[in-house]
């Protein structure tokens, strides 16, 4: 069975899809996302290359295949790294794709890979059709597959927890899924499989998601706030053993839900805006996707909304 330095399935913890970033002329900005990689890595929080924050869809196959080389070069490049995952999203449109990105992806240094649900034929595609694509990508990876269901990048296709249990059962290199549906009810059906991590797309409901055996969350908001995640994580975790403080995590947990609201609403566009603002690199989203239009005070409300817990991010 394929496996990771860390094993079959990912540390738990906290992860970040990371933006990539381009120069003025849309080509690769591969130097500021090496930067990138290493001030969240330097956090402790694991780092997914090519999630939906860093616009996979919008990158050619060898774009893909340097983005994930590059954030294993400054991994291996920083000693304070060397304990931090890469996780790679390799999902394509097709069976035959996804599969060779995802065995190029093993081979750039990636410790795992985070599958997407194809969405273009999504009235084509059977509960049958779903699930052999997930085991069929799964039995020629050479890395452990989180399945990775985002209705909202996948034309609305939800896959239940029943479908995702049956994969999992099916392949015994599928290590785990991350929910971008914000279905907490799922999260407690599935945390009960063997050698099965769960992480919540979203950070908004960590604390509670933990209570019902989550592994973590991936959550975009890590670009800019990474050890003020992690801290919620660990305060969570504390809380749960009898050790922290119940009421100061849910504070926490408050300020981080309030925060990440703010940067979805931003989008991808807003979090690189945001990125720029704080640390002088960061760039616009690839076209189609229009810079973040800062105009007219929506750029000084995004930092007003996020002003709390950029204090709390200056003290960690």
């Amino acid at each position: 069975m394929p496996s990771s330095k860390f094993g079959k399935t990912p540390p738990k913890g906290v992860y970040t899809p990371l933006c990539t970033f381009f120069h003025p002329d849309q080509s690769l900005d591969l130097e500021s996302f090496k930067k990138h990689v290493q001030n969240v890595g330097r956090a402790g929080v694991g780092c997914v290359a090519l999630g939906s924050n860093g616009e996979a869809i919008h990158l050619r196959h060898s774009e893909r295949n340097a983005v994930i080389a590059a954030a294993r070069q400054a991994l291996d490049a920083d000693p304070a790294c060397a304990n931090v995952p890469l996780i790679a999203g390799t999902g394509a449109g097709s069976t035959v794709e996804t599969i060779e990105l995802t065995r190029e992806a093993a081979e750039a240094g990636a410790d795992f890979a985070m599958v997407i649900t194809p969405g273009y034929f999504a009235k084509g595609l059977s509960r049958e059709a779903l699930k052999q694509f997930f085991i069929e990508v799964a039995e020629a990876s050479p890395i452990p597959i989180l399945v990775y269901n985002f209705p909202g990048a996948s034309a609305g296709i939800d896959l239940d927890s029943d479908l995702i249990a049956e994969v999992a059962a099916a392949s015994s290199n599928i290590a785990g899924t991350k929910l971008t549906c914000g279905n907490v009810g799922k999260i407690a059906r599935l945390t009960g499989l063997p050698d099965f991590a769960v992480y919540g797309g979203f950070i908004d409901f960590l604390q509670p998601s933990l209570t019902i055996g989550a592994a973590g969350c991936i959550t975009g908001l890590g670009n800019v706030v990474p050890k003020t995640c992690l801290k919620l994580y660990h305060d969570s975790i504390a809380s749960l053993s009898g050790s922290g403080d119940p009421g100061a995590t849910a504070k926490l947990q408050a300020i981080v839900s309030h925060a990440d609201w703010a940067l979805q609403k931003g989008s991808v566009a807003g979090t690189k805006w945001v990125l720029g603002q704080l640390h002088g690199f960061g760039s616009e989203p690839r076209r189609p996707l229009l810079p973040f239009d800062a105009s007219n005070g929506k750029g000084e409300q995004l930092l007003k909304d996020l002003e709390e817990i950029l204090t709390i991010e200056r003290t960690l």
